[in-house]
């Protein structure tokens, strides 16, 4: 069955490039093309489309106010927003993603049509078949929800619940108290981040480093945005700087971050401009690696929703020295790729949905 797009965009180059990428790409079905928001809305009803890509500066109704419709709506939809890379554009993006758009792609810089092509297919052809695969699971999980679960009694019960508790115990029990707190995560990564670091608590006494898969300047918006919903300290990192308990530290996009040992107990953030890893620049892996290599079993680490498998191989090195592996679960990413090549190396310790991930790093931090 293939996957049906409906796209939105008020230019007429930038619809027709898109819907030429889309028709590219195999298994996509380009359902219909809408110039306003207004039009938009009218051919979701109609056509009842998988995805939307959204252009969010549109005149007369924009992408924000088009999500904003579709949620007081219910509809069943997924979007990507299409946004320029800007800091205007970064902060607009974050906005849609704070109202349900689930990733987003950046209009091309390039004058020609073809190179522009070229490079949305690069961008769309990685993303459909996991947005198509969520499509796919998301109707698993209703039906199920529909269905009740078979009984269970309570020996068998007791059984699986002790066998499951005395396993992660097992795994953890050499773990010593975390003194940073790690996050590795790409698609989806906005919204998930936005539920985890607001149930942190200010006064938690370790520093945060995140990864985020994105490209400058909305790194920077991504800081800003989290910044006005947590207690902790939320800021882009900087070279040199030195690590504070309660501040989230995330990665300037287009640059790498690792951690070093400063003065004492210290840790200093480096920015560096070393090549991409897994085509990724942040990657995980590099951050991940610098701290196993120089705090080993120090750290506590998380892998959240994204694509591919950046952060296992990191992974493997901390979880090594006796660090705490949490990876969340699939009915909560909205892309179940880098969590899962961390379950399938088997070094993660608890696999969790996102709104349980929390209370684990503080309960962990806190010595629970």
């Amino acid at each position: 069955m293939p996957f049906r797009v409906l796209v939105a965009d008020d230019s007429v180059l930038f619809r027709r490039v898109i819907t030429e990428a889309l028709a590219s790409i195999p298994d996509v079905e380009v359902v219909g093309s809408a110039a306003n928001g207004r039009l938009a809305l009218q051919q979701v009803r109609e056509l009842k489309p998988d995805l939307l890509t959204l252009d969010i500066e549109m005149p007369g109704m924009d992408g924000l106010q088009v999500l904003d419709a579709l949620r007081q709506s219910g509809e069943d939809i997924m979007v990507i927003v299409v946004s320029a890379l800007t800091s205007r554009g970064g902060s607009l993006t974050m906005q849609a993603l704070e109202k349900g758009a689930l990733d987003f792609i950046t209009k091309p810089d390039g004058n020609g049509t073809a190179e522009s092509r070229s490079a949305i297919v690069k961008e769309l052809a990685q993303r459909l078949p996991a947005l198509a695969n969520r499509r796919a699971i998301r109707k698993i999980l209703k039906q199920n929800q529909r269905q009740p679960p078979p009984p269970v009694s309570p020996s068998e019960r007791k059984t699986a619940d002790t066998g499951q508790t005395m396993d992660s115990l097992n795994r953890i029990a050499t773990a010593r108290k975390p003194e940073m707190v790690l996050i590795g995560v790409s698609t989806g990564g906005p919204n998930a981040l936005a539920q985890l670091l607001p149930a942190i608590p200010g006064n938690i006494g370790v520093p945060f480093f995140v990864v985020q898969h994105m490209p400058p300047i909305f790194t920077r918006s991504l800081a800003d945005s989290l910044s006005s919903k947590c207690a902790l300290r939320v800021r882009e990192a900087s070279h040199n700087e030195q690590a504070g308990p309660g501040t989230v530290y995330i990665a300037p996009g287009g640059k790498q971050m690792r951690i070093a040992a400063g003065t004492g107990d210290s840790k200093t953030i480096e920015i560096t401009d070393d090549p991409p890893e897994n085509n990724c620049k942040p990657a995980v892996d590099y951050l991940f690696r610098s701290v196993a290599l120089r705090f080993p079993g120090r750290a506590m680490a998380v892998i959240l929703t994204g694509m591919g498998s950046d952060g296992t191989l990191g992974l493997r090195l901390l979880k090594r020295n006796g660090c705490r592996i949490i990876a969340q679960d699939e009915a909560s990413c909205v892309v179940f790729g880098m969590p899962k090549a961390a379950i399938d190396a088997g070094v993660v310790d608890m696999v969790l949905p996102i709104e349980a991930i929390a209370p684990k790093i503080i309960s962990s931090v806190r010595g629970g």
